[in-house]
């Protein structure tokens, strides 16, 4: 850019006119050079950002969605595991949605285990209060008290549920469809199973327990509860599907890397190289 015949930027210091007006000149030189830039600068600048807005929040989404797959797979094998389907909403806010789809039913040989082939939920006392749990992988305590893996008490309709080894020993336990538990000709208690009208409101905590986020007064009965004794609920993740799926998603990630990259590229290209004196 030039203020006045033989007065670029180069040749200032050389130029007689340049030389009468002073350093007045160069300070006006640079300023209208410099603002041309910057002007042109913050233009493409703001291009750039919001071309590359869009491939990181695709690679965003993209990566949510890889880490609840990766999760589903590695859960695979884990007993009444609930697969995680990751959703957006209108302002691209990532949420995590449970699938409580039914799991295959696997026969064991243990009498403590109990799986439930319908909708709802065991319940049992933590040290956080009452949560649930779908994995019907019970055992008792040194106290005979029903507990499950992680130790927790498992309820029935009268509260903790105890069994007296010493009676299993001789008549063995049963658990009926509909989960009255007997000891011989006793029936000790009924496991109690609940649902809700809102399955959003439950909250994993890990080692395939739930906390209700809710009011613990909106617990319902389900329909129907149906029990299959000594035998455990596998988890509903396709192994096939979350494959597929996990294939899909990198393939998207690597595409919006790329275009991350091809983004970067011409910015640096454009700070580089625009404003530069022609």
């Amino acid at each position: 850019m030039r203020l006045a015949p033989d007065c670029a930027v180069t040749d200032l210091p050389e130029s007689p006119f340049c030389t009468k007006i002073g350093g007045m000149a160069l300070i006006l030189q640079i300023f209208f050079v410099t603002r041309s830039f910057v002007t042109r600068n913050i233009l493409i600048g703001d291009t750039m950002i919001l071309e590359m807005t869009r491939p990181v929040q695709g690679g965003l989404r993209q990566e949510r969605k890889l880490d609840a797959v990766s999760n589903n797979i590695a859960n695979v094998d884990t007993t009444a595991f609930k697969k995680d389907v990751t959703s957006f909403d209108k302002k691209f806010k990532a949420q995590l949605n449970r699938d409580f789809s039914q799991g295959d039913i696997k026969t064991t040989d243990n009498p403590f285990d109990v799986a439930l082939a319908s909708p709802g939920f065991f319940k049992i006392e933590t040290g956080e209060g009452i949560q649930y749990t779908r994995s019907g992988s019970f055992t008792l305590d040194s106290q005979g008290i029903l507990v499950d893996m992680n130790g927790n008490s498992v309820l029935g309709q009268g509260g903790a549920i105890f069994i007296d080894p010493a009676n299993i020993q001789g008549d063995g336990i049963e658990v009926s469809g509909t989960g009255e538990i007997r000891v011989g000709n006793e029936i000790v208690d009924i496991l109690d199973v609940v649902t809700f009208a809102d399955l959003s409101k439950l909250e994993k905590k890990g080692q395939n327990i739930y906390a209700y986020t809710g009011n613990t007064g909106d617990e319902i009965l389900p329909d129907t509860v149906v029990i299959k004794h000594m035998a455990l609920e596998g988890s509903n993740v396709q192994v096939v599907d979350e494959m597929v799926k996990m294939i899909d998603y990198h393939r998207m990630f690597e595409t919006f890397t790329k275009s991350m990259m091809t983004f970067d590229e011409i910015d640096s290209k454009a700070i580089s190289e625009v404003g530069r004196p022609q």
